[in-house]
């Protein structure tokens, strides 16, 4: 306790600290907030100014960038079905039916409150257990279990945004197809980089770094919608959303208090493990909201629930993902990644070691986590409040603005013009995705989870000398393919008896 005060006295007990510190928490909102580019892109914007400033201060900023960026990416995914990041893409699902029934605020209200509880809970066990569950995290997961804990997440988010099973099923692999695109993990030799289709030849040297998943994104959320509110103001079906400012009430978070603790544990076990991060954080505890809800025939078509699995669940990750980065010099994703390039930086290596180098680092880091989740509250109220008048402007003069930056987002990644091929390409097959019935969440998490996954694979069965049976000889890797295999079966059961009963009906 005491050192959480001294960080706490550090973070706010001079005036160049504390303005790092909010400047930091709006950046991370509002870019977040914006279509097309996201908290990556204003940490590589900010990374390079960072060797000449205080390593203490660096480490902070960046910390807060992550949180506030993390909730930031909520709001056009509730508003306009665009997601920020990977990690906002559940909260589409429920968030923007939520804006199109004139409840935008309930919702923004709800990601508001839920991120900041997601936050401090992972920023209190960061605070309380960052050396044993890290030692645990290195001990206990190795290729095994990283691949078994994403053949689980896959087996049980499958048919999230889909129809049915067997579209959500078949979307997945898509995405997981689309993964194989690139390079060889093992071999490092190229794949799908040229060859015909259709009897048209083609060949891209750009294709061997594989088809990256932020235009993918852009396509299938931000373009694809452009065109379906297009097309429904061509017919004019298309109603403008009310600008809705309530929030939501205490007994309405009290009846999701059991959605909030399970989804703050998934996005701990989640974000604790290298690689994995926020995205299968928040499609697990979105998936097991839905699974265990009394009203789970609502989701998808704005249960609030929905909007707090995902949003607790993906906050909760951003505390872990310090763990293992702080602890054993392991980052855990992009951002993680630029802070550890910060210790570079100033001439030092996270690890053991820079809890005692660095003690007041450490614990003014925490801080920053902690004070950043409880600040999202204020400014994400008076976010709230002004935010969703952007509803109130015509379509007819977003749509440029959305697919302008969307665009400068999608080249601006890699500097290629194949990524924003691939982002209208996807923009036009997220069209049709939505009116025949496969998702294309389903798609994206293949694509992401599907590179970790080969990776991860490749690794275990060099360590288990291409014996397969070897997962099944780690407990925790059995443990997860088991409930993998597990979820399989019983989701293809519940869905034949479904179609069953369907029939039954209709006769």
């Amino acid at each position: 306790m005491e050192s959480f005060l001294d960080g706490t006295l550090a973070l706010f007990g001079s005036y160049h600290a504390t303005l790092i510190f909010f400047l930091g928490l709006v950046g991370g909102m509002l870019f977040g907030a914006i279509p097309g580019v996201n908290m990556l892109t204003l940490g590589a914007v900010l990374l390079p100014f960072t060797a000449s400033m205080n390593p203490t201060e660096a480490v902070m900023m960046f910390s807060v960038i992550y949180c506030a960026g993390v909730f930031g990416g909520a709001i056009t995914a509730i508003l306009f079905n665009i997601p920020g990041a990977p990690e906002n893409a559940p909260t589409c699902f429920d968030g923007y039916p939520m804006t199109q029934k004139g409840q935008a605020g309930k919702a923004i209200g709800a990601a508001v409150m839920c991120s900041a509880i997601g936050g401090v809970a992972s920023a209190i066990l960061m605070m309380t257990a960052t050396g044993a569950i890290a030692s645990f995290a290195i001990r206990a997961f190795g290729p095994q279990e990283i691949f078994a804990l994403i053949f689980f997440g896959l087996a049980v988010s499958a048919s999230i945004g889909a129809q049915t099973l067997w579209k959500g099923w078949l979307s997945v692999f898509v995405g997981l197809l689309i993964a194989t695109i690139g390079t060889d993990p093992v071999a490092g030799i190229p794949r799908f980089n040229e060859g015909s289709i259709f009897g048209w030849e083609y060949s891209s040297y750009y294709l061997s770094a594989g088809i990256h998943f932020i235009p993918l994104i852009l396509g299938f959320f931000a373009v694809s919608e452009v065109l379906s509110q297009s097309v429904s103001i061509s017919k004019g079906t298309r109603e403008r959303p009310k600008a809705s400012l309530d929030f939501p009430s205490l007994s309405e978070f009290w009846q999701v208090r059991f959605t909030m603790i399970r989804s703050i544990f998934i996005g701990f076990f989640s974000g604790v493990l290298p690689g994995i991060g926020a995205t299968l954080a928040a499609f697990l505890g979105y998936s097991q909201a839905q699974r265990w809800s009394k009203n789970r025939a609502n989701f998808g078509k704005g249960e609030l629930e929905g909007v707090v699995a995902s949003e607790t669940a993906n906050n909760a990750a951003t505390g872990a993902a310090m763990i293992p980065l702080l602890a054993l010099g392991l980052p855990g994703g992009a951002l993680t990644a630029m802070i550890m390039g910060i210790f570079q930086i100033h001439g030092m290596e996270p690890g053991p070691l820079i809890f005692i180098n660095s003690h007041d680092l450490v614990w003014v880091t925490f801080a920053a986590m902690f004070w950043a989740n409880v600040a999202i509250i204020g400014l994400g109220w008076l976010q709230t409040k002004t935010v969703v008048h952007i509803l109130r402007i015509p379509f007819r003069w977003l749509a440029p603005g959305i697919l302008i930056l969307a665009t400068v987002g999608a080249y601006g990644l890699r500097n290629l013009m194949i990524d924003v091929w691939v982002m209208f390409i996807a923009g036009v097959l997220g069209y049709l995705i939505k009116t025949t019935g496969y998702s294309a969440a389903g798609i994206v998490l293949g694509l992401i989870l599907g590179e970790l996954g080969e990776s991860a694979f490749a690794k275990s069965m060099q360590l288990m000398d291409f014996d397969p049976m070897g997962f099944f000889n780690r407990p925790i890797a059995a443990v997860l393919l088991g409930l993998g295999i597990l979820a399989i079966i019983t989701s293809v059961i519940s869905e034949i008896r479904g179609t069953e009963v369907q029939k039954a009906l209709m006769d």
